[in-house]
């Protein structure tokens, strides 16, 4: 097999890898991402001119090594090394691969690069309008073609919930803020008292009470009751927890379910795709798949080598 440094670039932080013979042998994070890029990008373009040295020079390669650098995420945007359009729905291996846009950063690595475009779907309604940079990859990288039509789920800061067609294509996609929001609600309000996001058990009780409580009463007002919880009801850290977390989810939750597909497969972050496994699996009856976290750790990787080899 052939070996590739791989580029996962994210809106804050830029990962690096080295792939050999299609194992990530080692993953260097850069601290640096489109947000910090948006008054000039001569500190990523370091950043990962330095990263690609330290990865050959730990195994003991050179660039003559290296087949090519594969790179995809907010990396092809206008705040990352290279702007490339998007590509538009219904999208697949097959549009990601003969899309992909190669060309050269001599003052990056004589290597040659290759960018895979993200995907948008467009629309005259604004509810059926978006886009994605580096999802399509980390969707390449866990998609199996015997799950047939189903919704992946990929949590994160910008969590994606993707529809894919009978071939295995994107067909449609919604973007939720859901770790940004559970990140800044829980450290900018009232209730930085109260949530404690280091916590790692997850009380599943509470984790549903918080779901049903903000579908019934909503959002705005589940969240304010995740103090009285902790105030007025004595609710240990995790059952405060665990509530917060249902109520964030619940938006997820509720478009995952519009999507009406028999089963839902998730990756993307242990602890938001563990609580939302436990919820779909109370409240709705579709099989629900968790990607096991090694697969997921390496999908970008995985992803975009299998987009690259796709047409060769």
């Amino acid at each position: 097999m052939k070996n590739y440094i791989t580029i996962d670039g994210g809106t804050t932080n830029t990962r690096v890898s080295l792939v050999v013979d299609g194992i990530v042998i080692d993953t260097i994070k850069i601290n640096i991402g489109a947000q910090k890029s948006i008054d000039g990008g001569e500190a990523l373009r370091k950043g990962i001119k330095d990263a690609i040295v330290q990865l050959l020079h730990s195994a003991g390669l050179t660039e003559s090594n290296i087949e090519k650098i594969l790179a995809s995420g907010m990396i092809t945007s206008e705040f990352g090394l290279c702007k490339v359009d998007h590509i538009e729905t219904p999208a697949g291996i097959d549009e990601l691969a003969a899309t992909m846009y190669e060309t050269h950063f001599e003052d990056i690595s004589s290597l040659p690069f290759a960018f895979v475009r993200g995907v948008k779907s467009v629309c005259h309604d604004l509810a059926y309008t978006d886009m994605m940079r580096g999802e399509e990859t980390e969707l390449m990288g866990i998609m199996n073609s015997s799950y047939g039509e189903c919704v992946y789920v990929l949590p994160g800061s910008h969590s994606k919930i993707i529809r894919c067609d009978k071939e295995g294509r994107i067909a449609e996609f919604s973007t939720l803020l859901t770790g940004e929001m559970a990140a800044s609600i829980s450290q900018n309000t009232i209730l930085r008292d109260a949530v404690d996001l280091s916590v790692e058990c997850t009380d599943k009780e509470y984790l549903v009470m918080g779901y049903s409580y903000a579908t019934k009463h909503g959002i705005n007002n589940a969240l304010f009751k995740v103090r009285v919880l902790k105030n007025l009801f004595g609710a240990s850290k995790e059952q405060v927890y665990s509530f917060y977390v249902g109520v964030i989810l619940q938006g997820e939750i509720e478009q995952i379910v519009s999507y009406n597909a028999p089963t839902v497969v998730i990756g993307g972050k242990k602890q938001l795709k563990e609580a939302m496994a436990h919820i779909l699996e109370t409240v709705t009856d579709y099989n629900v798949i968790v990607i096991d976290d090694n697969l997921v750790n390496d999908s970008v990787s995985r992803g975009i080598i299998r987009i690259y080899e796709h047409l060769k």
